[in-house]
């Protein structure tokens, strides 16, 4: 597949929280991937969207909460209403993941996922796959963060957007912390939503 690749800036307040430590290293850019059905997207008459869990999702509720909140806010601004899974137009799944990744710890391969698509187009219903690669040979430990969505039209079961983002941040970090470290990767995938149809974007984190 032939991706486009861009590079957007992102200001976030909580990244501040980093400014004045120069013996921490900074964070990654987010890499962001974004595949959507544009007519799925509008063909629901309400935006109202249910947040949830992800199916087979392991990580724990309480763990992923700050995750699913930071999702529900930036839809909020794009204009959906959150409501009960009975009465949402939309029901967006979330998973994450958190990892090490250091020296002596294995690399991972680039990020790649499709909305059901064999070379990543849209529609022949493979299922998603993403591998993360936040870098290798590092002399100081650093935790990895990746962040998938899918949109789904609740009625149908059809996904309309789905995308995933990865970035890394020094063990010392404030950015660490869910509260500061989901606001800022959810941003990530969320901005300039839908995003160029499977485009690739680095979003720089502006300190």
């Amino acid at each position: 597949m032939m991706k486009n690749s861009a590079r957007i800036m992102l200001a976030m307040g909580a990244a501040t929280l980093i400014a004045g430590c120069a013996t921490i290293a900074p964070p990654s850019a987010v890499e962001v991937i974004r595949f959507h059905d544009a007519a799925g997207l509008s063909a629901a008459t309400q935006r109202t969207v249910f947040v949830e869990n992800a199916p087979g999702t392991e990580i724990s509720n309480l763990e992923l909460t700050a995750y699913k909140r930071a999702v529900a806010q930036e839809l909020a601004e794009l204009g959906y209403v959150e409501a009960p899974r009975s009465e949402a137009a939309y029901t967006a799944q979330v998973s994450m993941e958190r990892f090490a990744i250091g020296q002596d710890l294995p690399k991972r391969n680039p990020v790649s996922v499709g909305v059901g698509g064999s070379a990543g187009s849209y529609g022949s219903g493979v299922g998603l796959g993403i591998g993360i690669n936040l870098g290798g040979n590092k002399s100081r430990e650093r935790v990895g963060t990746g962040l998938a969505v899918m949109l789904k039209n609740a009625a149908s079961g059809a996904t309309v957007w789905e995308g995933r983002a990865s970035w890394d941040v020094a063990k010392e970090s404030e950015l660490v912390a869910p509260t500061t470290n989901a606001p800022i990767i959810a941003g990530a995938l969320f901005a300039e939503f839908p995003g160029g149809n499977g485009e690739t974007i680095e979003v720089d984190v502006n300190e």
